[in-house]
């Protein structure tokens, strides 16, 4: 059922989605969290269908946010459904005006009471989520520095903006990599000298890939360009030979071994609503991602400051022959 509510109030949002649930005889609660997306209207669609379809496995209240003509008078509508290719509820606000700048007022008692909330960026995301007034009222903040237009630019901001709680799909790009790479060196090997990643150029999953290997394992991890998609192989050198884990096609990854035949393993590239569904697993902090993404924006300065060049002394003035 979609109900559309024109310059509308949150109160009357509270009674339609009251009002909803009786008359198609669904439960008063059993929402597990609520999840704010902040969207604009091009990417709105794809992302609602995307936490429709996780809302199957975390039963939420969904409130799509999106922000529309600031220079107009300050007022919003609302589209509220209920039972829409999906358990949960879903409310999307349009506000416009200089209402759009307090987003907060209107989310906030729409908020599902006593549950954790969880703010997704889907686009663009600010430098400091966490300061941001609809990502300070979550306990999680999610965002995806692979849909900016500088991805690793974007990676370092949310590095130095983080504070806990924050995440982003990059690194939930990288779980099957990682829980692949575990298992892998949970078997007896050599020690690991080097570690090489190839990738996308610019991907920002390989960046914290290779943060995270790096504090595992106290390597360098070089990141060396590939034809994609994604990440396609990580190669950890021994001792005694080449520990690799190759995917070129993005759906089965080789795992080779030098004393071992190869094995052949899932490790396909995820959807948004994996991704998604993923980050509502876990509510508190993720401090192996605040490792991996601080290791990533050190290794920048380093690179910085190696390469620029040595401050030349200023030559002293020649003495003049009388």
């Amino acid at each position: 059922m979609i109900i559309d509510l024109a310059n509308t109030s949150t109160r009357k949002i509270q009674d339609a989605l009251t009002a909803t649930r009786h008359r198609m005889g669904g439960p008063a609660t059993g929402k597990v969290l609520t999840l704010i997306v902040v969207t604009d209207e091009a990417a709105q669609y794809d992302a609602i269908r995307a936490a429709t379809e996780v809302a199957r496995e975390h039963p939420c209240r969904i409130l799509g946010v999106i922000a529309r003509g600031r220079e107009a008078e300050s007022r919003f509508d609302a589209e509220v459904r209920v039972g829409e290719s999906g358990p949960g509820e879903t409310v999307l606000l349009r506000m416009y005006g200089q209402l759009a700048e307090h987003a907060d007022s209107v989310v906030l008692p729409l908020l599902v009471p006593d549950t954790p909330v969880v703010t997704w960026w889907p686009g663009e995301a600010p430098a400091k989520p966490g300061d941001e007034a609809l990502g300070a009222l979550a306990q999680r903040r999610v965002t995806d520095s692979a849909s900016a237009g500088d991805p690793l630019g974007a990676l370092k901001r949310l590095a130095s903006g983080y504070l806990p709680g924050d995440t982003d799909f990059a690194w939930a790009r990288v779980t099957p990599w990682r829980s692949l790479l575990a298992a892998a060196l949970d078997q007896p090997h050599d020690d690991v000298t080097a570690a090489r990643i190839e990738a996308d150029p610019g991907s920002p999953s390989a960046a914290l890939l290779g943060g995270w290997l790096s504090v595992r394992l106290g390597v360098s991890a070089e990141i060396a360009e590939s034809r994609g998609p994604g990440i396609t192989a990580v190669r950890l050198t021994t001792k005694d030979g080449e520990i690799a884990v190759t995917r070129p096609d993005g759906r089965v990854a080789t795992l080779s071994r030098s004393d071992q035949p190869d094995r052949q393993v899932a490790l396909h590239r995820r959807s948004t609503a994996e991704l998604l569904a993923e980050e509502l697993r876990r509510l508190d902090p993720d401090e192996v991602y605040y490792e991996a993404v601080q290791r990533f924006a050190k290794g920048l300065e380093a690179s910085s400051a190696q390469a620029a060049p040595a401050a030349k002394s200023p030559a002293k003035p020649k003495a003049k022959k009388s």
